[in-house]
């Protein structure tokens, strides 16, 4: 019997194997090398990377849910500024789909809104504005198989919003300068060749509208009259400010889009309307009433003084459904076929507790609110309502993350639905019935998912992504970040964010930096740090450990944690803050002589705080803090919670707001401190920080001050938050790791160069030599 045959196969199958093998082996090297070598190729982040963030937005879903339209913004060092185009997306197969569907250089596109038919978009842009108004948008239309664009209207000032209506017969827009703002429509059937005609003639500017879901009405607000003698003066520079100047009153009205009939909805002299919302089935319209007081109109805690309204369309009847003072509603949801409505609003209508969610049939006139979610020691919201009215869903901070949540509108119970250590934010189309997430994790920045039903919003696996907003991360080195909990002076377990540096070695201490956020009732969360206001990674690159407590009165740990500063603001949450401080170098990561703060607004009024009750810290970093609580409480646009916190008004309490300000306890202050305010921060005004600067210089402690232009309670533009980030940074690294000098202008002058600068310099530089 012949058997070369058979050895011949078995050693053809032998070679075969050890070829595979062969080809393994070379593989995993490879791979092996690759990985090596990204690894080596990666690279701490840098404030620039973070100035140069790009973001995804505004998502718009066709109305078979097959498309999704979106905005992708990316910013412009060296213009200062950020230009936006929109990006075309398939819901069913992701990112390899994308594609971009806007091209125009150095101008923006925006808003992008499907027809209801899904076979066009819209979009406004400033593509053709004049030079003198670069900001003013127009209309455009496309297709979403691409082509050139269709320019739609051509506004003298400019569009402001636009919508088509839901039967897919008109689109509208206002236009109009600000006092003579009008609604102009245009039918789709002659969109390609009609004109936009004024539709509305109001004898006021229209400030909002909406169209009804039956298509048959647009419903808009405008104000009573207008004070054009107001306008004439300050035209003519008797520009003076009056401090809550009274204005006209603001109604709703609608216009029948077949008649042009206009009909008005309210008139009553004790309010001004507000947040107006309508039922799918056009039948109830919801709506906002603001005291009518000005003291109470003109503030920025008009919310407090606001209740709720609900109108029946089509008798005309009004039933105010709240009575609160000092409680803010939410404004009205309605369940999809018109018979249910809820608001959300402090439990049991107590300033400053929990949010619940009050449920009521609609035509319940005068009826009992039903409050769902007593058991839940979280806030709850109305964010969508399931088809068939029996489930609402909502979004809440969890500890140091954000989940999506549900409750039954027939128990009451709350059931989480997604548990990621990340920040979800889940919506749904409404035309749709689409699912949409807006997702982040330490590793991950902000991108949008598209979740099939809502059934499989808890298992991220069934997710699609859509968007890739920063793909240049996968270059950056991160620092590996934690959510940690520790146990306070009190015995209460405490929480918050642990981002170790770079190349974190066990058993080795490196210098602190404790980040404490604003509010106080807010959270740090482990969302992707690389913007504005949240870039510990940068200094996790440069060898800083950071720590991120969730003090008590943050949000995410209960009420009772939110509410606990409350009469006595500081105390605990220091305590809070410094053995979380003490619990790190207690497990050998921190080195105890290395340490520095930093906050902005709450922040800053703890860094206060800290720099006046310890010298633990090399270094402090305060921004748009606060230091005396008495002239605190007059300056600020918002005076409600101070009284929350500080036990009433100032007036009925001097020797309270005294002992809860840093400035009383000056004396004790002995760290170098930066100082970063807005010079027209209405929040936390500029005074506190002067207040702050003057006591530290005249008692020689090392301090700097930067005042950034502006009218806002954070820095606006992007170069001075460069500026911000960068001088604190370098004051952190000269008390902290005694580097010598400081900040350098020419530092921040030399990102604004291009290549040819640079070679000039180089060129003038070697001819020097």
């Amino acid at each position: 019997m012949n058997t070369f045959p058979t050895a011949c196969k078995r050693g053809e199958k032998t070679i075969s194997l050890w070829y595979q093998y062969g080809l393994m082996i070379a593989l995993v090297v490879l791979i092996s090398s690759s990985l090596s070598l990204a690894q080596q190729t990666k690279r701490p982040m840098t404030f620039m990377d973070v100035m140069e963030m790009r973001n995804v937005g505004s998502p718009a879903v066709s109305s078979d849910g097959k498309w999704v339209l979106y905005t992708y913004s990316i910013p412009d060092w060296k213009a200062a500024k950020s230009y936006t185009d929109i990006y075309l997306v398939s819901t069913s197969q992701g990112l390899p789909s994308a594609r971009q569907m806007t091209f125009t250089k150095d101008k923006n596109e925006t808003s992008p809104r499907w027809t209801p038919n899904g076979s066009l978009f819209a979009f406004l842009s400033n593509r053709e504005a004049p030079e003198a108004k670069a900001t003013q948008n127009q209309i455009y239309m496309m297709r979403p198989d691409g082509g050139e664009a269709s320019k739609i209207s051509d506004a003298k000032e400019g569009v402001g919003t636009f919508a088509f209506s839901k039967d897919g017969k008109w689109l509208a827009f206002s236009a109009g300068k600000e006092d003579e703002r009008q609604i102009w429509t245009i039918a789709v059937a002659g969109i390609d060749k009609d004109k936009p005609v004024q539709f509305t003639k109001h004898k006021t500017p229209i400030t909002w509208w909406q169209f009804s879901p039956d298509s048959k009405k647009i419903y808009f607000l405008a104000p009573d009259s207008v004070d054009k003698a107001n306008k004439q003066r300050k035209e003519k520079k008797f520009d003076v400010r009056v401090r809550n100047e009274d204005s006209p009153l603001v109604h709703l009205w609608s216009i029948d889009l077949e008649t042009k009939k206009e009909t008005r909805h309210t008139s009553s002299s004790d309010y001004s309307v507000s947040d107006v919302k309508i039922s799918d089935n056009s039948k109830w319209i919801g709506f906002h009433g603001i005291s009518s007081n000005r003291y109470y109109r003109t503030v920025t805690e008009a919310n407090s003084y606001m209740d709720l309204y609900l109108l029946e369309a089509s008798t005309g009847t009004i039933e105010r459904l709240t009575n609160n003072k000092d409680i803010g509603e939410s404004t009205l949801s309605f369940s999809p076929d018109g018979s249910m409505i809820a608001f959300s609003a402090d439990d049991d209508f107590t300033y400053f507790r929990n949010n619940r969610v009050y449920v009521r049939q609609t035509t319940d006139r005068g009826g009992k609110w039903k409050k769902l979610g007593s058991n839940f020691d979280g806030d709850i919201t109305v964010g969508f309502w399931s088809d068939d009215g029996k489930t609402i869903y909502f979004n809440n901070g969890w500890k140091a993350t954000a989940q999506a949540f549900s409750v039954s509108v027939e128990t009451g119970k709350v059931t989480q639905l997604t548990n990621q250590q990340a920040v979800i934010f889940a919506s749904r189309d409404e035309d749709s019935k689409t699912i949409l997430a807006n997702f982040s994790s330490p590793t991950t920045p902000s991108n949008i998912y598209y979740i099939s039903s809502i059934e499989k919003l808890g298992n991220k696996a069934n997710w699609m992504q859509l968007t890739n907003s920063n793909p240049q991360v996968e270059n950056i080195t991160l620092g590996e970040t934690e959510e940690i909990s520790w146990k306070s002076s009190d015995g209460k377990i405490v929480g918050g964010v642990l981002v170790k540096p770079i190349g974190y070695e066990k058993g080795k201490r490196y210098p602190l930096v404790v980040q404490i956020h604003g509010g106080p009732a807010g959270a740090s969360l482990l969302n992707f740090s690389g913007s504005y206001g949240n870039y510990s990674n940068v200094y996790a690159g440069s060898g800083y450990v950071c720590f991120l407590p969730n003090y008590r009165g943050s949000t995410n740990y209960g009420e009772k944690h939110k509410m606990e500063i409350a009469g006595d603001y500081f105390r605990q949450g220091y305590e809070d803050i410094m053995t979380g401080v003490d619990h790190l170098i207690s497990t050998g990561l921190v080195d105890k002589d290395k340490m520095g703060a930093m906050g902005w607004s709450a922040g800053g009024h703890w860094s206060n705080w800290i720099l006046t009750h310890t010298n633990r810290f090399k270094a402090i970093s305060s921004g748009a803090g606060a230091v005396n609580w008495t002239s605190m409480y007059a300056q600020s646009d918002i005076q409600r919670n101070r009284e929350y916190y500080y036990k009433g008004k100032p007036y009925d309490n001097f020797e309270h707001y005294w002992d809860v300000s840093p400035l009383k306890y000056i004396k004790k202050a002995k760290t170098p401190t930066l100082i970063h305010v807005v010079d027209g921060d209405p929040r936390v005004p500029r005074p506190q920080s002067e207040e702050l600067h003057m006591a530290l210089k005249s008692m020689g402690i090392p301090t700097e001050f930067f005042v950034y232009p502006g009218t806002t309670h954070g820095i606006p533009d992007p170069r001075n938050q460069m500026v911000k980030m960068v001088s604190e940074f370098n004051w952190m690294e000269k008390w902290i790791r005694g580097k010598q000098g400081w900040f350098e202008w020419n530092d921040l002058l030399s990102t604004l160069k291009d290549d040819k600068d640079e070679k000039k310099e180089d060129k003038k530089e070697t001819s020097d030599n």
